[in-house]
């Protein structure tokens, strides 16, 4: 197999579903894409955040693994950067002899940049800082910068707008012609993949800060959606009493907005996702100007999903629902078995890299995922996953919460709180939580024991294989209903 160019298109919080073929989001050139592609409909990411996934993306391991929990930017983050000894594909495809290009978002590390890892920046939208040991107060300048406006608590209402006393005001969505300096990413990118020379293959990420909160999008697309024809979804009235306390405590922040702003937050996010998608389309136009299509990977993928109102929630965070979880993964041109396939293998964001090291010819090394070159060239695949994990220790308010699941069964083990049991066959909008009221002493003897004692097991064999230590011993710290040591038949 000749080695491929590979193009990649991250965008910032958009969910898998969108770019399914029964979405109601008007994608017109993901559609032209997508007869030439395989679509994958259960691609997940680790955690729900920025920076844990797309560190995930990058290494082909798991938070655990690369030592990247939550915002790599903030005061309180638990890490600032990956573990040093941790390598990137970027660093493989680049000694492998690929030119290696980066335009947009990288949220991997606060202090090294993308070109630290092989890259060649062509555009990019963070800055990045060595910082001393000690106390990080930035955060407090949020609220004492002169100038810095605060809510009352009394101010009138405007659509859209969240009051919060004390906190810097807050609007859910509005209108902005190039959002995120979205375009001025894209437009970068197109001009250098009008320069390159393509004696060498190249790689080149593209990573858009859209359809991320607010939503603040340009008219011409919102202008696509009628609002009369919005509807909210069928769990949106979920009211979250068999769930954890911070669960119904995320969705106190939304309970401002009315069923219009709600509404009208779903009419503005699926305008943002159309606009991606228009950026999207240069890109490829500007390959098949340069007739690169037939011998170019392109990849259109996200590093996390958005609840679009499940549950009656937004954003994304420690909620553990499918919604935020789910990512985009369609995956055309070069090599790629694509003519409208629809794929249910079970994906995970590990698997990208390891896909790109056979794609280019480079050495394999020890990975936690799973190379997707079978599932591209549409070849038989032995022992494929049966279920996805997750990994995470909070955004910025902490907590840790692990969960796993299968086409029937979903475990979640909070430690903040108690767990949650779904049976997605029948209830795949997460509505009823099984495990609600059962005490953990009660478990084993429930109708449910033996579902949660199987789900717990393949829980802590994964913990143990990818050296997450969420396993302290201690009476106070050890909270889920089976411990690690039912692995050793206990």
């Amino acid at each position: 197999m000749d080695r491929p160019n590979i193009l990649v298109f991250m965008t910032d919080h958009q969910r898998g579903d969108t770019i399914l073929p029964n979405s109601p989001v008007k994608t017109p050139n993901i559609d032209r894409f997508r007869r030439h592609a395989v679509t994958f409909s259960n691609a997940w990411c680790p955690s729900p955040h920025c920076c844990p996934s797309r560190a995930t993306f990058f290494s082909g391991l798991y938070p655990s693994e690369h030592g990247v929990w939550n915002n790599v930017d903030v005061s309180n983050t638990l890490s600032r950067k990956p573990f040093d000894n941790v390598r990137m594909f970027s660093e493989d495809l680049k000694d492998a002899g690929y030119q290696m290009y980066f335009s947009g978002k990288w949220h991997v590390s606060a202090e090294k940049g993308p070109d630290a890892y092989g890259f060649e920046l062509v555009h990019h939208t963070q800055k990045y800082k060595q910082r001393e040991d000690g106390p990080d107060t930035r955060e407090w300048d949020k609220y004492y910068r002169p100038g810095r406006a605060m809510d009352s608590g009394n101010e009138e209402h405007t659509p859209g707008r969240i009051v919060r006393p004390g906190y810097p005001p807050y609007v859910q969505y509005g209108i902005n012609e190039n959002p995120y300096d979205d375009a001025t990413v894209v437009e970068k990118a197109v001009q250098k993949l009008d320069e390159i020379d393509t004696e060498k293959p190249f790689f080149f990420y593209v990573g858009v800060l859209g359809p991320h909160d607010p939503y603040f999008v340009p008219q011409k697309y919102l202008d696509w959606y009628n609002p009369d024809e919005i509807e909210l979804p069928e769990n949106f009235e979920d009211d979250l009493s068999d769930k954890p306390a911070l669960y119904r405590r995320t969705q106190d922040r939304y309970a401002q907005l009315s069923r219009e702003e709600h509404k009208e937050s779903i009419r503005r996010f699926y305008a943002f996702c159309s606009y991606e998608d228009a950026l999207f389309g240069k890109l490829l136009d500007q390959l098949e100007k340069r007739d690169l299509m037939k011998n170019t990977l392109v990849l259109y993928v996200s590093d996390h999903g958005d609840y679009i109102g499940s549950h009656g929630l937004w954003a994304k965070g420690l909620p553990c629902f499918q919604e935020a979880y789910h990512v985009c993964a369609m995956a055309g041109g070069g090599p790629v078995h694509g003519g409208g396939r629809m794929s249910e293998a079970r994906l995970s964001l590990a698997d990208w890299a390891p896909t790109f090291l056979e794609l280019a010819g480079a050495p394999e090394r020890p990975m936690s995922g799973r190379s997707l070159v079978p599932l591209l060239l549409d070849q038989p695949v032995q022992n494929w996953r049966t279920e996805s994990y997750t990994q995470s220790n909070g955004n910025e308010v902490y907590g840790i919460q692990r969960c796993v699941w299968n086409d029937r069964w979903k475990y979640v083990f909070n430690a903040f709180d108690y767990d949650e049991l779904y049976d997605l066959q029948n209830d795949p909008g997460e509505m009823h939580n099984l495990l609600h009221e059962i005490r953990d002493k009660d478990v084993p003897k429930s109708p449910y024991g033996p579902v949660v004692r199987e789900l717990c097991k393949k829980m802590w064999r994964f913990a143990k294989e990818h050296q997450d230590n969420c396993v302290n011993a201690y009476i106070m710290t050890a909270l889920a209903p089976y411990g690690p040591g039912i692995l050793l038949g206990k």
